[in-house]
Parts: structure tokens; sequence; C-alpha cells
């Protein structure tokens, strides 16, 4: 089987046996071109094997685009390092819309977010039916699939002004499940969002005040928060935006769809890498221990791996690990910290990979990951929740892609093909004549 570049500047060649097809070659803005192979399988009577779809493009966008290589991660062009230094709501204008916002546009934005934040009161009495230790990202995503439960008649997702208010809905209503499903976790009463804070502060005060004192928000604070929400905002086709996509496919309620992606991000191999980060730091447990695990990590007979060091996407370093390693450093500087044993590790962690020479040769750099684990836990948070700020994060991104994805008319319902290695076909044997 023989795949080659043709005379033609936009196709390729696919040569099998004494046969050839020529397949489009499509182009994208900036990125690898792509070859169309969605006519392949009525062509030849063949289809792909690409496990994992890493070498397949699932779809066409707009709004990410990532170069691992590069260590390069644009918002609809705008590079990750300059939008940070905004703010998250103007982010997530900018993920639904295309392009950033007026002041007048973005002031509009920022009403319509604020004043749908709070939930229906009965999803109080929804949060008392789970056992009080349940896991804070089981409650989440049941909690956002049980709002299609509340938004089923008003959720046409043809109609564009139907789409635009789910999405609305979806981006103020998360940060308050995400802090119900905190306080629910550690038995506190739930606190009610406040329209005259910001969605940082306003998450933050949900999260951690209490209603027998006043709570103050701490900018610094607020601002690592509203940073780390900018910075997970999206990125690109990744697990669980390919999974609200193909829920998506279907035409089933937005809601669901973003439910999905949340089950989905909950995997420690995606979502769950910063706690995964975290309590590795609490399995080297002092900073005397490091160089045994630094030679653990090194040694390929060892199953030990030095977690939050290194990206599956980024070659090189992660763009966002530039961000939050300075956020980090800031909330840290900012409640002078300085008697926590893991944060003591995480540091001088830090400070070995980015100088040893195995780590530095192999591009083992410290992700966003390793500091964004380091900076929630900072700021009060426990492991558990990590995942759940992640998800609050991310869904911007997976609504930004959900709704391209239903405007796209060359979308169809997701399906996947095999490769089929199980028994042929076989004829039933009634089990009193079986062996």
């Amino acid at each position: 089987m023989d795949a080659s570049q043709s005379n033609a500047p936009n196709s390729a060649t696919l040569t099998i046996g004494d046969e050839s097809w020529e397949l489009p070659i499509l182009n994208g803005t900036i990125g690898p071109d792509v070859i169309d192979i969605a006519k392949l399988y009525g062509q030849t009577g063949m289809f792909t094997y690409d496990p994992g779809f890493t070498s397949t493009a699932s779809c066409e966008s707009q709004i990410t685009y990532i170069d691992g290589d590069e260590g390069v991660l644009l918002y609809r062009g705008y590079p990750i390092e300059q939008l940070a230094e905004s703010d998250f709501l103007e982010t997530c204008y900018l993920l639904l819309y295309g392009e950033l916002p007026t002041a007048a546009q973005k002031a509009d934005f920022d009403y319509r977010v604020t004043r749908h934040t709070m939930v229906h009161e009965q999803m109080s009495r929804f949060f008392h039916g789970f056992r009080r230790d349940a896991h804070p990202m089981s409650v989440l995503v049941a909690s956002v699939g049980a709002l299609s439960a509340f938004y089923h008649d008003s959720t046409d997702i043809s109609d564009p002004q139907q789409r635009m208010i789910a999405s609305i809905r979806m981006i103020a209503k998360i940060p308050t499940l995400a802090a119900m499903a905190y306080k629910y976790s550690i038995g506190q009463p739930f606190v009610y969002p406040k329209n005259d804070l910001d969605y940082a502060s306003n998450f933050l005060r949900m999260c951690f005040s209490v209603p027998c004192e006043e709570y103050k928000v701490n900018p610094i604070l607020s601002r690592a928060i509203d940073r780390i929400f900018i910075l997970h905002a999206d990125h690109e086709q990744n697990a669980s935006t390919s999974t609200v996509r193909l829920a998506g496919s279907s035409g089933a309620n937005p809601f669901a769809c973003i439910a999905a992606g949340i089950a989905c991000l909950w995997g420690p191999a995606h979502g769950g890498a910063n706690e995964a980060a975290l309590k590795m730091l609490g399995e080297i447990g002092s900073v005397d221990r490091i160089p045994e695990f630094i030679n653990r990590a090194k040694d390929k007979n060892d199953p030990f791996r030095l977690m939050g060091f290194g990206h599956r996407v980024y070659k090189n370093y992660d763009p966002r690990a530039k961000i939050m390693q300075r956020t980090c450093h800031e909330v840290l500087g900012e409640l002078g910290i300085k008697d926590d044993p893991l944060l003591d590790i995480a540091v001088e962690l830090e400070r070995i990979a980015l100088q040893d020479e195995y780590f530095v040769e192999r591009k083992l750099y410290p992700n966003i990951d390793f500091y964004s684990g380091i900076t929630l836990r900072a700021l009060g948070f426990p492991t558990s929740m990590f995942t759940v700020l992640f998800a609050l994060a991310r869904t911007v991104g997976w609504i930004g892609q959900w709704k391209e994805m239903i405007e796209d008319p060359s979308q169809r319902i997701g399906r996947p093909r095999q490769l089929y290695t199980g028994a042929t076909q076989r004829d039933y044997v009634p089990i009193a004549r079986r062996k």
C-alpha cells in the first residue's frame, strides 16, 4: 500500500496493488495539510486504522490551534500568553463568537452571564440525594446532566438564539454547581452567587465564605483563579472535547453533552493529571527523598513516573506552564506559605527538573498540571476538587466546540469504524447439544 504526493498540488495518490485513487488534500490556515479520506471506503472498500484517532482530523474547526513542537497555543488566533492578561469572560466571548468584544459587547455579555448564575432551588434538594462522601466530580456530572431536565423544553438546537441561551446558561451555572459540589463535600451550607462580583471572585466566595462571617475576596487570588480558567478554557480536539462533539452529533441536549465531557475529563489520564501530580508529591514525602525518586524516574525498569512533567502534545515547553508558574509563585508569595511540606517538595523538584541534564535533554519540563495542582492546594482546594475546576474552565471550550459542530453543515452523527478480529459467522447450538 503506497500513499504518495501526486503531480497535482491538491491531491495524493493511494496505490493498492495495480489500482490507484486520487485523494484530496485539504489545507488549513496553519498546521499540517490533511488527506481527505471521507470517500475512501466507497472508492476502495477499505477503512483506515488509527487507534486513538491521533492521525485523524475528526472535524474542521476555527477555535483552537496547537503546535506542540513549537510550544504554541492559540485561541481564535490569539496567543495564550496575551489572553492570559485579559479576563475569563472576555476569553469566553472570544471562544463563542470568534472575535474579541468591544467594551459595550463585553459589558452586555458579563451582564447576561452574571444574571444566569443562580440555579433552580430544586437543585439543592437534588444534591442531598448523594452520599456525603461522594466525589465532587460524580456530583458535578449528575448535576450538570440534571440541567437538561430543567431546560428541556426551551432548547431547540436548530435555533441559533436557543443555542446561545443554552451556552450562556451553561457558562453561568457551572461555577455555582461546582461550588455547591464542594460545599456539599465538606458539609457546609450552599452560598448563593452575588451579582456585584466578577466571575472568579464570585466563585471563590461561593466556595469559601460561610454565613457566620463576612468574606472579602483577595484580588490576587481571584486573579489567579481567573487565569487558571483562561489557561484551561480549550485545548483543541482532546478526549473530552471529542466526547462532547460525538454526543452532540446525535442532536442530544447540550447539557447532557457537557455532562458527557465532564465524565470523560474525570479520567486520570486526562483531567485528573494535576491531582495525580500532587499525590506523587505526597508519595515523595520530604525534600531529602527527592534524589531517590529522581533516580527512580530515570530507571527504565522502575514503573515510577514523575507526574506533572512533559506533555503528550507539547514536545517543547507547555506555553500555559510558563504563565501558571508565575501565577503559582504569586499565590504562594501572597499567602506567605512557607511550612507546607508538599509545596517545599514541589519547589525543589521544579528547581532540579529545570537544571538536570536528563530532564532538559528530553524536554521533560514541569507542565500546567504540576503548577496548577500546587496553586489550587495553596488556594485551599482539596485534590478532589481539582478536576471539578478543570471542568468549570473547560465548559466554555466544550460549548464553543459543540456550537461550531452544530452549525457545520458537513458534520454528521459520529460513527467510527473498527477492525474486527472476533469469531467469524457460526451457528447457534442448543444448550442440550453443547459439549
